[in-house]
């Protein structure tokens, strides 16, 4: 298939953003996951050259989750063909003046944000949310492990219904789960954080995000549909908010991987 996206990019003046972040050790694990370990296992002196060896999950600074990550006999990572598909016109829409700790956010906070952005979001689209919560990672420019891992806004199910509605291609987004942070096992794990969530909204979790039908909804609703998601995006995702642009996730070809490391990039005529 040839992409015709010469409307969208002046590939004369095309500069390339970097919207990821680092693989790291020092990134803190998903909740109940086990840390990365790298050794060492040849050194200049002992061997005449330099080499490693790494013990980790695949979810670990920016990755892309493959669909067998939650459904049995999905595709996995090497399955995704990049054309139409990990590569593709796409949106980065800006919803960080619209958010913040804990909060909840649908597709209404998506399309507002996209009309006052001067953006327009399309059937088919890469969807790229800046929450603005990247700056608390490890690597950012105001770290806060609990602020980034527990406390960054998240969808609800209308929004995941939306995504099927649109047919939304892939999604990315600039926090440690592309789900609500109490949508997942952090809700268990952090009853305290509940609390306060709560106390903020001003109602219990279970009345605003119900389980079974909430839990994890951005995996479990959407994964069926092939509406998979990029986690933990970064580095320069700031400086190229509420374009349309040519989006690529660029993981490595992993056979039967449920998910794997990735850089994701957007292409964009040079302003």
């Amino acid at each position: 298939m040839v992409m015709d996206w010469s409307k969208i990019v002046n590939w004369s003046k095309v500069k390339i953003y970097d919207l990821s972040q680092p693989t790291s050790w020092k990134q803190p694990p998903f909740m109940w996951y086990p840390p990365m370990k790298v050794y060492w296992i040849k050194t200049l002196g002992e061997h005449g050259v330099n080499a490693q060896f790494i013990e980790t999950s695949l979810h670990f600074g920016t990755h892309f989750d493959s669909q067998m990550h939650f459904v049995t006999g999905g595709k996995d990572i090497a399955s995704l063909p990049l054309e139409d598909y990990l590569v593709g016109e796409g949106v980065i829409v800006d919803i960080s003046p619209y958010v913040s700790d804990y909060d909840i956010y649908t597709s209404d906070t998506i399309e507002k944000a996209a009309r006052e952005g001067g953006v327009e979001i399309k059937k088919g689209d890469i969807l790229m949310i800046h929450t603005g919560y990247h700056k608390y990672a490890w690597c950012g420019t105001e770290p806060d492990e609990v602020r980034y891992m527990v406390k960054h806004p998240g969808p609800n199910i209308s929004f995941a219904k939306w995504c099927i509605d649109m047919k939304i291609k892939w999604i990315g987004v600039d926090a440690m789960s592309a789900d609500h942070p109490l949508n997942t096992v952090i809700r268990r794990a952090r009853p305290d954080l509940v609390a306060e969530a709560e106390k903020k909204w001003g109602k219990k979790i279970d009345e605003l995000m119900p389980w079974p039908e909430n839990y994890q909804l951005m995996h479990l609703k959407l994964f069926p549909h092939m509406i998979l998601h990029a986690e933990n995006l970064g580095g320069e995702i700031s400086k190229i908010v509420n374009r349309r642009c040519v989006i690529g996730a660029f993981p490595f070809k992993f056979q039967d991987g449920e998910s794997a490391f990735a850089r994701i990039v957007a292409f964009a005529s040079e302003k």
